[in-house]
């Protein structure tokens, strides 16, 4: 992968999809494609074909998918788990017929089991019951993985599948009724601040820990990922075993603390009242980023310094 080599960013208009092309454009890559959910239905088989085989992208990111919260995961679970499925298979077999060379595969981490021990390893995986809530979306995205170990094994393809941790930054989505727990907080505190309410109701006890990254660290990790050396490249994709890695900050804190540093951010000055009859959730979720260090990786952003850049974001977009 060199710096004209050309790469197709799928999704690239979202969350993660945006934040790999500004890391890609940042480290001097010139060559990118790129196309919109108008121009190119990646859920129509022949039309991602017809792409794949006009363009012929070297390296391929995968960052497109249906996602949503709690609310939409509930209410269409057919289409969590259709519309990813066929956007992965399309995209997987177009990359194979045109000889992509290396492909990396964007999940969640809603893939491991809900009740799996902390911090949660890549060998995790298929050990115990998913959670209800998006079980869909986390089995279309299970699938993918499984579609990326399958043609490494059946074709000697070199696609690597990453899991990331809880993102947030430029692009999230703070919508109250379909956000995560980090940009709806944003969103929550700057509406008290403007208010000058006195005090943020926060869901549960507010001690169950999270981890969070920041989007443009998982883009610098996928981006070091696709241009690993041949021989830590090629053990990550070898047809033998699951080419699963985490993508995580590998640390974590508590609601409550998230809520604190959020309000100290957007100037907050009011109390917390925590509501009990909420429930908490899983107490810890954490991963294991021990394989994606010992490869020379590690997230650089400190969660005060992404809030702001986060908050940046909402005050431009959103307020």
């Amino acid at each position: 992968m060199d710096k004209q080599s050309k790469i197709y960013i799928a999704g690239h208009r979202g969350l993660a999809g945006s934040a790999i092309v500004r890391e890609l454009h940042s480290q001097g890559y010139t060559n990118l494609v790129t196309r919109s959910h108008a121009e190119l239905e990646l859920e129509d088989a022949a039309a991602t074909r017809q792409f794949f085989e006009q363009e012929r992208p070297e390296i391929v990111f995968l960052a497109a998918a249906k996602v949503g919260g709690i609310h939409a995961n509930n209410t269409y679970p057919v289409d969590f788990l259709m519309s990813n499925l066929l956007i992965e298979t399309n995209i997987c077999r177009a990359a194979y017929e045109t000889n992509v060379t290396r492909l990396i595969f964007l999940g969640s981490s809603c893939i491991y089991p809900r009740d799996c021990p902390q911090p949660i390893k890549e060998e995790y995986l298929l050990t115990g019951p998913l959670e209800a809530t998006n079980r869909p979306y986390a089995l279309a995205k299970i699938a993918g993985i499984e579609m990326c170990w399958s043609y490494n094994r059946q074709y000697g393809t070199k696609w690597l599948a990453a899991m990331p941790t809880n993102l947030y930054g430029p692009g999230d989505n703070y919508d109250l009724n379909n956000s995560h727990v980090l940009p709806a907080l944003i969103r929550k505190m700057h509406e008290a601040k403007k208010a000058s309410a006195k005090e943020v109701v926060l869901w549960g006890s507010g001690t169950p820990k999270r981890e969070f990254l920041y989007v443009d660290d998982l883009a610098n990790a996928l981006v070091f990922l696709a241009t690993l050396d041949a021989q830590h490249y090629e053990e990550l994709v070898e047809p033998s075993r699951c080419p699963l890695i985490n993508v995580g900050s590998g640390e974590d804190l508590t609601i409550r603390e998230l809520a604190e540093t959020i309000a100290e951010v957007v100037g907050y000055q009011g109390r917390f009242v925590q509501d009990t009859s909420k429930p908490d959730d899983t107490m810890r979720k954490i991963m294991d980023v021990s394989k994606i260090r010992s490869l020379g990786w590690q997230a650089t952003t400190p969660l005060s310094e992404g809030v702001q850049l986060a908050y940046s974001d909402f005050v431009t977009r959103c307020s």
